[in-house]
């Protein structure tokens, strides 16, 4: 009979330990639903050697020094940069495919065109190419923007106009954003510009990112 005391008092403290323990266990597993965790949306830069840190180190380039701005600023969108130097519209449109198929894509950004109008190729060729890489992304549901590209009048007026209003067209025939061309924040500056007067050098790179940055807040705030 003396021991039940005793026999009472430990089963009260096991009681009380393995209720505190499942209490803990409770509150650790509890799922508060008022924080949501935004997914980062992925832009593809299909580019040139303007976005593909021609003549410098890649983290001079404006494509990292936005991105490196934009986990700064903890956005929600990064860019994936697809730039090759020399890269023309015909170049670019053979590696889009395989860049979807392997990548996570959210919007393509297309800045391509000016390897072509340097080598007087045919405006009619430029837009049947920019329409078939914005039709690639469109039928996989990526939104895409287009940056119009100029440039120096070496084959006359008639041809740069013909080469612009490629991308006006290509723009509104596909519905989609186009984006104004940003070497002209830099180009009439010699120096912002390389030695080849085509280029933009080291110092130029932040200037780009910035005025970049401001289109691509606008054209994310429009996405749902």
């Amino acid at each position: 009979m003396k021991n039940y005391p005793l026999f009472i008092l430990f089963i009260s403290l096991f009681f009380i330990s393995t209720t505190y323990v499942v209490a803990q266990d409770a509150n650790t597993n509890t799922v508060d639903n008022s924080i949501s965790i935004t997914p980062v949306r992925n832009i593809l830069l299909l580019g040139d050697s303007i976005s593909a840190s021609y003549g410098m180190k890649p983290t001079q380039g404006w494509v990292h020094l936005l991105n490196q701005k934009l986990a700064q600023q903890k956005q929600a969108y990064t860019i994936i940069n697809a730039s090759v130097s020399g890269e023309t519209t015909s170049g670019g449109l053979s590696r889009l495919a395989g860049i979807l198929a392997n990548e996570k894509v959210d919007h393509l950004l297309i800045e391509l065109g000016g390897n072509d109008g340097l080598r007087g190729y045919s405006p009619k060729l430029i837009k049947n190419n920019l329409l078939q890489m914005v039709e690639l992304a469109q039928d996989k549901n990526i939104t895409v923007s287009m940056i119009k590209i100029k440039i120096t009048p070496n084959y006359g007026p008639r041809y740069n106009k013909m080469f612009e209003q490629v991308f006006e067209d290509v723009a509104k025939e596909r519905n989609i954003t186009l984006l104004p061309f940003f070497m002209e924040v830099v180009a009439t500056d010699p120096e912002l510009m390389q030695a080849d007067g085509i280029h933009p050098n080291a110092q130029a790179q932040p200037i780009i990112s910035e005025y970049v940055e401001q289109q691509i807040k606008q054209i994310m705030t429009m996405e749902p």
